[in-house]
Formats: C-alpha cells, structure tokens, sequence
C-alpha cells in the first residue's frame, strides 16, 4: 500500500539566490534525525513580502500552501511579515514556525525559533558597550516595526547599563544614502556607533562612515548576518561588533558540519537544520497526523539540544511557550578580514 507523505510548506518571504535549495537541505537534514514511518515532502512559496515588496504577496503565498494541504509551514524569517503570517496561522489553525527575531510573531500557532531577539539583542549590545568601556554612543535605527522595536528596548537596556546616546536618528531600511546623517552623529563625539535594524542600511551607513572617514567602533544588531550572504559588505563592517546565533563552541553544530559543510556554515542554515528537527520530533510526539496534532506534538517537543547558540543551548515549546531557543543562543561575533570571529563569552 502507498502511504501518503506529510506535507510541510516553506514559505520563503524575500528573494532566494537558489530558490531556496540551501534551506530546503537544511530542514531535510534535520527531518532525517528523527525515524518516522511515512515520508515528509517541503512544498515552497517563495514570496516578495516587506520590506521591499508587500503584504499581500506573502498572505498570496501562505494561501497557496494552505491550499496544497501542507499540516505546517516554517516561515517567514522577517519579523514584519512573521506578523502578518502570525494572524494567518490563527486563521487557518495551520502551525507555523518562523525563523524571525521577533517575540512578537509569536501566536496561537505561530512557534519562534529565534535567529535573534528584537528584545533581547539590545541587552547584549549594553552589556557589551558597558563592559567596554563605551559610555556615550551614537543611536541610528532603521524607520520600520523591527528597527523601532529594536531601539525601544536598547533604550531600557542601555539605561540600566549606564550608556548615555549623544545623538540618535532614523533610516529608510532600503537608503542608499546616509552622509548627511552619518555627518550629524559624528558631530555629538559618540564613543561608539550602534546600528539596529534589517541591515540593508547598515551597509548605507559603512559606505558613508568610510567616504566622511569617520573611524569609530560600531556595535550592531544581528542584521550584520547579511555578511554571510554578501561578501562584499563585509570590508565595510570590518571590525563591527554584531549579534549572531552560531558559535564554534557548539558540538551539535559540528556534527551538522560533519554532514554538510554549507549548512552549518552560517545562522540560516543552521536553523533550518534544527527546525527540521523541531518539526521532526513534533510529528514523533503526534496522537493525530492534523494540523492540530502538529501543534500539540510541537508543544510535546523538550530540551532538544540546539545547534545554535554557544553548547547547551537546548529548544522545545510548551502550551504557553512558542519560543523555541533556551539558554545563550546569541554569541557576540565580529567581521574580521572578511571572516566571522566569535568574541569571547563574559
């Protein structure tokens, strides 16, 4: 007898250069972890949603999956469409997990496997400004959900941390432009510059710090991930101090290297290969092969170590808990001649 697989979607929310291969590898290594007794085949949709396209092709292409009969979805990874897509979850009961920074995407059915924190990102910067000696900094932020929050709750870490801002300013996250804003901090004397946003005006603001050749050290949030993906952005962040979620500390993380090179290379891949295995364990756990028998077998899923994060970071959800990562799953990082050098931990 033919036995039918379980579809699962990956819903992709900007541009793939491989049309999503690399990732589609990851969440099948993880899947093949975890013995099943039936086949899970990955349906994708690969959307133009925010902040470059819209809102409407994202709802087009989670409908279109909802529509081939996938039991669960992993996606979106940008916060402002995990939001749309958290609502649409709720809608079509379909569980969800989203590879976002936000805690915010988190729902009813939408699980958060957290390739960074919108809320927690901030205090690891203050922390780090604070212990190294940076008490007034520069603030720049993109002008968009994500950069707002970010700089929210940098405010609150920052102020327990003792760090004064001299100066602080918005950015389109898509400016191609930033010397008359990079001109305007400079002039406070910050000790340091923080950027927090999507990234794409991070390498704005590079090019513009290197035209006014204006040399101070910059702290950013894990939008600096881009350099994984960009190779020619990383001169400009020579010497940036970001957040990420791998560290070469992980043995779980060098097992994944041990199969695949590239997917344990960088953040993304990383994470697709645990949520391969979250998803995994979730249909292991089911009583009921529905949409609501991934949910609950999703919420049966406990203290899995996790490949990200530095080793012990371990993953799983509860009832009322659909973040994924326990522990210190982000890892201060710094690009260096081209290369990711993780800093020290304390």
């Amino acid at each position: 007898m033919t036995v039918a697989p379980i579809r699962v979607g990956l819903l992709f929310d900007f541009p793939q250069h491989d049309g999503g291969d690399s990732f589609h590898t990851a969440v099948t290594l993880g899947l093949e972890t975890v013995p099943l007794d039936r086949p899970v085949e990955l349906v994708r949709e690969l959307a133009a949603g925010l902040p470059s396209g819209t809102a409407h092709d994202v709802e087009q292409k989670f409908d279109a999956l909802v529509q081939q009969g996938v039991l669960a979805i992993v996606g979106p990874s940008i916060s402002d469409n995990g939001l749309i897509v958290r609502d649409l979850a709720a809608r079509e009961g379909v569980p969800c997990i989203n590879y976002t920074g936000g805690a915010v995407t988190r729902g009813e059915r939408m699980f958060h496997y957290q390739v960074g924190s919108l809320e927690e990102e901030p205090a690891v910067l203050a922390a780090h400004l604070a212990s190294s000696g940076f008490e007034r900094v520069a603030l720049v932020h993109d002008r968009s959900p994500v950069g707002r929050h970010y700089a929210s709750w940098f405010d609150l870490a920052r102020t327990s941390a003792g760090v004064e801002i001299t100066a602080s300013g918005t950015i389109d996250p898509l400016a191609t432009d930033a010397s008359a804003l990079v001109a305007r901090l400079a002039v406070s004397a910050p000790q340091a510059l923080v950027y927090l946003g999507l990234g794409v005006a991070a390498r704005t603001i590079a090019v513009a710090m290197q035209d006014a050749r204006w040399r101070v050290p910059v702290v950013a949030n894990s939008a600096l991930m881009f350099g994984y993906a960009r190779k020619d952005w990383r001169p400009g962040w020579d010497g940036w101090v970001y957040v990420d979620t791998v560290s070469d500390t992980n043995r779980e993380r060098a097992a994944l290297r041990e199969r695949s090179r590239q997917s344990a290379a960088g953040p993304v891949g990383v994470a697709g290969y645990d949520i391969g295995r979250l998803l995994g364990e979730a249909i292991a756990r089911t009583d009921h092969l529905t949409r609501d028998g991934i949910t609950e077998g999703l919420e049966r899923v406990k203290r899995l170590p996790a490949a990200s994060g530095r080793d012990g970071t371990t993953m799983g959800f509860g009832t009322w808990d659909h973040g994924a990562l326990k522990g210190e799953f982000l890892v201060l990082r710094c690009w260096r001649d081209g290369a990711s050098v993780e800093l020290a931990a304390g």
